[in-house]
């Protein structure tokens, strides 16, 4: 090999010399300081609860002194030592990616801006903050405490760290502002700690940082794209300039194989050609990087090749393999055609892609990912968010993994659904009890109706109630005859049954339960009994109907009485014996206790209550007024349910409706907050304690709560009864105090259910009021005997007698428990067990119940299957229904389930119903996500298995990807780091597409991930993750995109290239590309509570405390949708002063930090994740008919209403008079606006706005779009602004999320034209103008903005007619547009004026986002998407046609109308091709005395400011 080697380099004939080598580098910056790691560090022990967080923090009391003596890799790993005590494993390498990551920074830094929000005490390294008032020593404590109870406590926020100690309310708040791991932290920290623990203070620990570092945070977790750029028009700036001196160690970069040459192997086994095996190298990739174009019958099966290489090449290298085709698709493509593909394997994939697509849909090319079978949506998840999938999965695997179940079973257990929370109980409504008034199937007034369940199915009117001879919909009223509401509730009935509503309507009529009674002096027994009479005379519809015209002789704001009954019954019955029905002896009182009874045991809430189909109504529904809407409301929405189960077949002719809806999971025999509600809590019983001695009471109190547990799970002893196969599926624990009577009770109910249930088995912890002795402990120690030494009848039985009342009576009168003793018992055994029973174990109980229960001496609650519900009330009664109950609802959650799977595990039944409790709590206590899928393939050909590390927790990874695709792109990275990060069992399915007819890919790419902080040679910290594309081809040119999860918005800080047309031919070295993460994107959606409706035109302000004012937006329409930049921290919300706040109020909001009723918006964000919030407002009761968009109300002034800078945007106003006159001189300025990207367009740009500049006396305000201008724009624009006297702002706007996203960088910029002008600029400005950036104006554009647009919202230019020769390639005479237009002419978008004002009052911005959205799904539609778009919406959206001579092109004009031009444009020329740089010089003479101004004028600026060297010694990192 090493001779082939040598030949090889021989022929080449190479000589010594090596050229630098040249590529692209992109890296990403945040826009904070460094965090330190041990900070990050204890953000993610803290995120598994508070507990974890303060023994962390406890253990790196002084830590950071080691930091001098250590190299920067030492102490990090020192960190992760320290933090590794509290840690699993694999927590530990989650922990690694997530400081790779720096997931946690945003956290730290937003503790940080919260202490600089707080007014700091001058040069501290820790201070803390007592109600308002600042000490930074520990000394001042004292004083500081005593003075705090005068002033307001402090707003605490969610992710506060606050100190365990005794929970107390009316104790100051102290907030220690500090840097864990110092000595001034330490001295604090001991301080206070001390005194929460007496219950002095409650103390709050905050980071702060006293010197942060200068540098800044590197990023990672996002994409870097090289698109191949179109050079069919020419567009590049022929301005030269100085190369970056910035060096790159190709070794870095993974992609070293060419032409099947590994280059990277070879380097290192042949150390000594080092040089020449380079030079080889670079020889094959400039024949490879051939980039001619392929014959259309050589792409045809491109991604099948692909897929065939990758299974080509041994497992561990494929997905390296992967990554490399598809992120240098370009330059391997042509190697690609070459490549053979097995008819298998073509079988095999196509086999696979039919299943998929009728199982899942997925269709050939489709991109996705699963973990666990959880799918993983890569449009909407990046790195940060699967970091914390990855994090909550791994508690499930390591619990499973730690209780024994590994391989198969673990799969089929996490793909067990649990359905543990459902929020709509119903309750059973078969019940004799109602007193049913109709019945829609038996009932002669609707035997006309048809009564075939397919009448569903029948299309109507929507909103239409079908009216079928089927109890579909059933009401059931709950009622007290003497309540107030009765009335109008029986009367809404009534009115229901009066006209057919297809409803059947029940009652239940809650009345005294006593046996001898006198319906003369009880009115509601009175009341009942005449009920009975006259339904037994006539039928109940009757009786109801006698009922209302009963209720109406009561008067407003009185209650029935007897005399009331006793005189309509002589009236309405006269020969009626009266004593008969009403009397004590009445012939009509059956069933009067029935109604009550039932209602007691149904566990339902107070009166007057409804149940539709069974589901209770809440108390704010029952007001009869709404009653009406909201009952014929359900009956439209439950219509769908039925429908859809008469379509699948479980609802036949056959069968019974009632019947039907009854045996629903969701149906229960009683109801029971408690039991019932959302909010659950679970014992973690996955621990595996070293000791589980429990009789060490002192051994016992230093486990953690999660051991504790583990340790009582091991030594419970349980009263059992057994199913068939003797595994029970429920283990309930009950803890009390059974020397008092509510705790007796509580077990004896419990007895009572496992007497009548099998499959269950019940365990009993002592909590006793006092402290503990033998005395207080005698009926806990002898039921404990029993179940040590009898048979399980024998001792549940004894237990049974032992808790009686009368039992306890002869124990305190001094019987001894043996002589309650029963048959069947060995009283011997027992009462030796007895007599030498320790109290030790049960000091541990008790401790159990405080610690890890949160019980106080004496409560009680009960567990099922590790749930805990409790504490219960002193008075609250916990009866067997509610046993029955809680059972039903464990079983029904996941335990039944999990018992079959635990059974096919052949395991002895002890182990097996200890298993069953123990996984139920950990499946029930993950939050209740989305389906998991089960997706494995059995293939080989087309199928990448990889297997994991034998007897260690696996992560279950399946991924379906187009190896040439933007999704592989992406995926293949994202797998290779999750390999490196975790163990994983991999599977990955190529879904190739056949015939592609184009090349699937145009662009190269990198994803920015790594597993673990990477290091230098010299231990000290890498200069931070970096994109590196090297080896790139030298011909195409290339522009720059970053791609970053959605709320992240993005600038480019340094570069000295144009990064939106890169020619490494043109380049010498490297192109460095250097960006900031300016702002994270807080995202909201407004409502106005009134209306329903979004408030068009509604400002919010973002601010804090000290500076209230820092960023500002307008809701739009379209899903009520806003924007705001902020960065780490809390912020304010605010309605913007002026006429937003004093036309609305806000009334609640989700998502944000304070609660939902505070005045005070308050959002924190701490995380890349995406925050968003709903707001909802209403207008004052005195503004109710003020329009915020009014043309009256707006005229009195806005712009004087706006005191700051519309700061949404980054503002510069420099030359133009100060910021107050330009407000005063409103009329007089001239606003307009252009996007520009790259450099040759900025220099067009510059050119522009000084032929603006020259031709009008008027005020000029340029406003840019910011998101793609050039660093070296941002940099001279001010001083371009000072020289030429203009004002100018750059504006920004993210592009929403549920927008319909474009992928290319110009049809984006032409987006931003057109999509966001009613959001992108203040509600003061009237009128704008857009410009475009290749134009020359020759006009005064004063008069463009003062044409009368006779009520359009904006004024474009036709495109002109005159050059005759142009005529083929006018697209818009023929097809499509000149039927689209009729006789309206298409219009250019180069230049057009729009009157903000109209624009935003006819909702034109929400009209053309909203026509966007439904016709961009078409790839091929709105080819011109700024130009297109508002001539496809000229019928909806007018357009005033501006004069021709606004706008003269010479693609499009003859030359004879040049003369009266007023603007002229740069077109393109489809004919000649010419490019931009000499038609500007040859078409407009000035063009070339502007651009030799300007240059002179940025000449200038470059000799007065020094040029900072990109490679500044930034790059030495001490994070920690």
């Amino acid at each position: 090999m090493k001779k082939v080697l040598l030949l090889s380099l021989l022929l080449l004939g190479i000589n010594q010399v090596i050229a630098a080598p040249k590529g692209v580098t992109a890296s990403l910056k945040a826009k904070w300081s460094m965090t330190p790691f041990l900070l990050e560090t204890s953000e993610f022990i803290g995120e598994d609860g508070d507990e974890k967080f303060w023994h962390f923090v406890d253990t790196v009391k002084e830590l950071t002194v080691y930091k001098q003596g250590e190299s920067v890799r030492s102490y990090y790993n020192l960190i992760i030592k320290k933090a590794a005590q509290f840690l699993t494993n694999l927590q530990v390498n989650l922990l690694r990616f997530a400081l790779a990551l720096r997931s946690y920074s945003p956290a730290v830094h937003a503790s940080q801006q919260i202490a600089s929000d707080d007014p700091l005490p001058q040069a501290c390294p820790a201070f803390v903050s007592v109600h308002g008032q600042h000490s930074c020593s520990t000394k001042d404590i004292k004083k500081l405490l005593k003075a705090a109870a005068g002033r307001p406590k402090p707003y605490l926020y969610n992710n506060d760290h606050t100190y365990p100690g005794v929970n107390k309310t009316d104790v100051p708040v102290v907030i220690l502002y500090a840097e864990i791991g110092t000595k001034k932290f330490n001295s604090f920290h001991k301080v206070l700690s001390e005194k929460a623990e007496e219950g002095a203070l409650v103390y709050v620990l905050r980071h702060f940082v006293a010197k942060p570092k200068p540098q800044r945070v590197f990023l990672s977790g996002y994409g870097v794209e090289l698109a191949i750029k179109s050079t069919e028009y020419k567009a590049v700036d022929d301005t030269e300039v100085k190369d970056s001196k910035t060096v790159i160690n190709a070794a870095e970069d993974n992609n070293d194989e060419v032409q099947g040459f590994f280059f990277g192997t070879l380097k290192k086994t042949h150390p000594e050609l080092q040089e020449q095996l380079g030079e080889l190298q670079k020889h094959l990739l400039e024949s490879t990087n051939d980039l001619a174009p392929l014959k259309v019958w050589e792409m045809q099966d491109l991604s099948f090749q692909a897929a065939a290489r990758i299974m080509s090449v041994p497992k561990f290298e494929a997905l390296k393999v992967m990554r490399d085709l598809s992120q240098n698709f370009p330059s391997r493509a042509r190697s690609l055609t070459r490549v053979a593909v097995k008819q298998e394997m073509r079988k095999e994939i196509e086999k696979n892609q039919k299943h998929l697509g009728e199982t899942m849909g997925i269709q050939p090319g489709d991109g996705e990912l699963f973990i666990n079978g959880l799918h993983i949506d890569l449009d909407i998840h990046n790195p940060f968010s699967i970091l914390d999938i990855l994090k909550e999965e791994a508690k499930v695997l390591e619990g499973l993994h730690n209780l024994g179940i590994k391989g198969e079973h673990q799969v089929k257990l996490l793909r067990l659904p649990v359905n543990t929370v459902d929020d709509s109980y119903a309750l059973d409504i078969r019940h004799p009890a109602i007193m049913w008034m109709n019945d829609i199937e038996n009932d002669q007034m609707y035997h006309s109706w048809p009564a075939s369940v397919q009448e569903l199915l029948r299309a109507t009117f929507p909103g239409v109630i079908r009216q079928i001879r089927r109890n579909f919909f059933n009401l059931v009223l709950f009622l007290d005859p003497l309540q107030e509401e009765t009335v109008e509730l029986v009367k809404l009935a009534e009115l229901f049954y009066k006209h057919k509503i297809p409803l059947r309507i029940g009652f239940v009529f809650v009345v005294n339960t006593k046996d001898e009674i006198d319906g003369f002096s009880d009115t509601g027994v009175g009341f009942y009994r005449l009920l009975n009479y006259i339904a037994d005379e006539y039928d109940l519809s009757q009786a109801v109907m006698s009922i209302v015209s009963l209720y109406s002789k009561v008067d407003v704001g009185e209650t029935l009485s007897a005399e009331t009954i006793s005189a309509y019954l002589k009236r309405k019955y006269p020969k009626t014996n009266q004593e008969r029905i009403l009397g004590a002896d009445s012939e009509y009182d059956y069933k009067r206790k029935d109604g009550a009874l039932f209602y007691r045991k149904s566990g339902l809430g107070s009166l007057p209550l409804a149940l539709f189909n069974g589901v209770p109504l809440n108390p704010d529904e029952m007001d009869p007024e709404d009653l009406e809407t909201i009952i014929l409301q359900r009956i439209v929405d439950t219509t769908a349910g039925f429908q859809r189960a008469a379509f699948m077949g479980q609802l036949t002719e056959g069968s019974d409706v009632v019947d039907y809806l009854m045996e629903q999971a969701n149906v229960v025999p009683r109801m029971n907050q408690l039991i019932l509600g959302t909010d659950r809590k679970y014992l973690d019983l996955t621990g595996k304690p070293v000791a589980d001695d429990w009789e060490d009471t002192n051994m016992f109190s230093y486990l953690d709560s999660k051991d504790k547990t583990a340790v009582i799970a091991k030594r419970m002893k349980y009263f059992t009864n057994r199913d068939a196969d003797g595994i029970t599926a429920v283990t309930m624990w009950v803890a009390a105090d059974f020397e008092k009577v509510s705790g007796r009770k509580l077990l004896l109910n419990a007895l009572k259910h496992v007497k009548s249930s099998p499959g269950l088995r019940l365990g009993v912890i002592d909590n006793p009021s006092g402290k503990l002795s033998e005395d207080n402990t005698v009926l806990y120690r002898a039921v404990w005997a029993s179940l040590l030494t009898q048979k399980n009848k024998a001792a549940a039985e004894f237990a049974q007698k032992l808790l009686k009342e009368e039992s306890s009576q002869l124990l305190q009168q001094g019987t001894k428990i043996k002589d309650l003793g029963i048959e069947g018992m060995d009283l011997d055994a027992f009462e030796k067990k007895f007599n030498t029973l320790e109290v030790e174990f049960m000091r541990s109980q008790q401790m159990f119940c405080q610690d890890v229960l949160k019980l106080r001496p004496g409560e009680r609650a009960v567990i099922s299957n590790g749930r805990i519900l409790g504490p219960f009330e002193e008075q609250e009664e916990f009866t067997v229904e509610d046993f029955q109950l809680l059972e039903r609802i464990t079983l029904s959650g996941s335990a039944e389930k999990v018992k079959a799977k635990v059974k096919q595990m052949g395991i002895k039944s002890k182990q097996a119903s200890d298993l069953i409790m123990k996984v139920d709590a950990l499946l029930s206590a993950v939050p209740n996500g989305e389906v998991r899928r089960d997706i494995s393939f059995k293939d080989t050909q087309s199928v990448l298995h990889l297997s994991p590390l034998e007897n260690e927790v696996f992560y279950d990874v399946v991924a379906i990807v187009d190896p040439l695709t933007r999704k592989a792109q992406k995926i293949s990275s994202l797998l290779i780091v999750l390999s490196q990060v975790v163990n994983v069992k991999l599977q990955v399915f190529m879904n190739c597409r056949a015939k592609l007819s184009e090349l699937p890919l145009k662009s190269f790419y990198r994803f920015v991930l790594e597993p673990d902080v990477a290091f230098l040679a010299n231990d000290t910290a890498s200069p931070g993750p970096v994109a590196r594309f090297m080896e790139l081809p030298e011909s195409p040119l290339l522009t720059l995109n970053m791609i970053t999860p959605e709320s992240w918005m993005v600038q480019a800080e340094h570069s000295l290239h144009d990064l939106d047309n890169i020619h490494l031919q043109e380049v010498n070295g490297v192109v460095a590309a250097e960006f900031e993460l300016e702002h994270l994107l807080l995202e909201g959606h407004c409502f106005d509570l009134s209306t329903g409706q979004p408030p068009r035109g509604l400002q919010f302000t973002l601010g804090m405390s000290q500076d209230p004012l820092m960023y500002d937006t307008i809701v739009m329409a379209n899903l009520g949708y806003f924007q705001l930049k902020a960065n780490p921290g809390a912020w304010i919300l605010r309605l913007r002063k002026g006429r937003s706040e004093d036309i609305y109020q806000i009334i609640t909001h989700d998502g944000t930090d304070s609660p939902p009723d505070a005045e005070e918006v308050i959002v924190v964000l701490n995380s890349f994740h995406n925050k968003i919030i709903k707001v909802r407002v209403q207008k004052k009761a005195e503004k109710i008919n003020e329009d915020l968009l009014s043309e009256t109300s707006e005229s009195k002034g806005i712009w004087d209403s706006i005191v700051s800078v519309w700061s949404t945007f980054e503002m510069s106003i420099t030359g133009g008079g100060s910021k107050r006159d330009g407000e005063k001189k409103k009329e007089d300025i001239l606003n307009i606006f252009s996007v520009a990207s790259g450099h040759l367009y900025e220099r067009f740009l510059r050119i522009m706005m000084l032929s603006v500049l020259r031709h009008t006396n008027t005020p000029v305000k340029f406003w840019f779009l910011k998101n793609y201008l050039s660093p070296s724009f941002k940099e001279t624009i001010s001083h371009m602004a000072k020289s030429y006297g203009f004002q100018y702002e750059l504006v920004q706007y993210k592009w929403p999320r549920w927008l319909h996203q474009q992928t290319e960088k110009q049809r984006i910029i032409w987006g931003y034209k057109i999509l966001f002008l009613d959001v992108l600029f203040p509600l003061a400005v009237d009128k704008i103008i857009f410009v475009d950036a290749d134009q020359i104006v020759r006009a005064d554009l004063k008069e463009l903005r003062d044409l009368d647009l006779e009520g359009a919202p904006y004024g474009y230019t036709p495109f002109c007619d005159s050059r005759k020769e142009m005529d083929g390639y006018r697209f818009w005479k023929s097809g499509y547009w000149a039927s689209h237009l009729g006789q309206r002419k298409y219009h250019i978008s180069a230049l057009y004026v729009v009157d903000l004002k109209k624009f935003r009052k006819i909702a034109a911005g929400d009209r053309l986002r909203g026509q966007y959205q439904a016709l961009s799904q078409d790839p091929n539609s709105l080819s011109n998407l700024d130009q297109d778009l508002p001539n496809n919406m000229i019928h909806q959206v007018a357009i005033k046609s501006l004069p021709q001579e606004w706008l003269w092109c010479e693609t499009w004009c003859d030359d004879a109308s040049k003369v009266t031009a007023k603007t002229i444009d740069l077109c393109n020329n489809p004919k000649t091709k010419e490019p931009k740089l000499m038609a500007a010089a040859r078409i407009v003479p000035e063009w070339v005395e502007y651009d030799k101004e300007i240059k002179k004028l940025l000449r200038q600026v470059q000799e007065q400011t020094p040029t900072p060297s990109p490679n500044k010694k930034e790059n030495r990192r001490d994070e920690l």
